[in-house]
């Protein structure tokens, strides 16, 4: 078993910051992202589709245009888009490139990738190349978070804060109370429940521990019976009133930051391959999982 410091994903997550650098260079360079009024879908599997999550809401939110995100099966075969944006670290992913293969003539078809030669830049009109952010831990964290840093730039946005807020979350401390939660629940609102989806993955995936992710103002509607002394809730982005208190009278431990949420994510990414290290796991081959998903066409 590798130290923590030896993983590849530990040296992955720490290049965030300058790989959202260089993802805001490119946006204003990138071809076939979505223009102002473009009625869009954005679609991915796992991580790339929390990511679209993310995007979607952010995109409808400055006004740009209906933004849907879906994982790639989910992509309603009826419903016409100006332009469908398919998200893909590897490039490969079966339900993926067959959703890009189903769609209607004239609906616009762009790539997100680290691989060009591969069968989803192939069957896109236009691919954008973030090959600088693959990685080769199983476990996504840069390629997702700076395909994102990509897209929320094309929307307009400044990342000089989130860029610095990224290097000051590679550096934080975490809290040994932590890395030996037994359980912690991620939230969010907006844009940022497609990061807590994206967190609570990470956990999964990296430490095998069981988590869960919500929108802030249904956490209180059920799931809050879990909380409990030794037990996280995390929240992305600002709260709705009340809420911190409510978690802090079950004695589970509140997590809030001032920090971009995009940034804050690093620190949850850090948390599950602390966690998993501490449990004497291989964050970067998780069990039962590959880099891609390349299913028989008959599946």
């Amino acid at each position: 078993m590798s130290s923590l410091d030896e993983l590849f994903v530990t040296q992955e997550i720490a290049t965030q910051p300058d790989c959202w650098r260089r993802a805001a260079d490119l946006a204003p360079h990138a071809p076939g992202l979505p223009t102002a009024g473009e009625k869009v879908a954005v679609i991915g599997c796992g991580t790339s589709w929390f990511i679209a999550m993310a995007y979607a809401a952010l995109r409808e939110q400055a006004g740009l245009g209906w933004t849907d995100a879906f994982t790639a099966t989910e992509l309603p075969p009826g419903r016409a888009y100006d332009r469908v944006v398919a998200i893909s670290r590897s490039g490969t992913t079966t339900e993926v490139a067959a959703a890009l293969a189903a769609l209607p003539p004239g609906t616009g078809k762009t790539a997100i990738t680290a691989v060009m030669d591969t069968p989803i830049a192939a069957g896109a009109d236009q691919t954008v190349d973030l090959t600088f952010a693959d990685e080769q831990s199983v476990v996504q964290t840069r390629f997702a978070t700076t395909a994102l840093a990509l897209l929320r730039a094309s929307l307009g946005e400044d990342l000089a804060r989130v860029v610095a807020d990224g290097a000051l979350a590679v550096a934080a401390p975490l809290p040994a109370s932590w890395v030996q939660a037994p359980q912690a629940a991620f939230l969010g609102r907006g844009w940022t429940i497609g990061l807590a989806q994206e967190a609570a993955l990470k956990m999964r995936e990296a430490s095998l521990s069981l988590t869960e992710a919500y929108p802030a103002m249904d956490y209180r509607h059920g799931p809050i019976a879990l909380a409990e002394p030794g037990r996280l809730v995390w929240m992305f982005g600002p709260p709705p009133a009340g809420l911190a208190a409510q978690v802090t009278a079950t004695g589970a431990e509140w997590i809030e930051s001032s920090l971009d949420p995009m940034a804050d994510l690093i620190r949850a990414q850090r948390l599950a391959v602390a966690r998993g290290v501490a449990r004497g796991l291989d964050p970067d081959h998780p069990r039962h999982l590959t880099r891609s998903v390349i299913l028989d066409r008959a599946a």
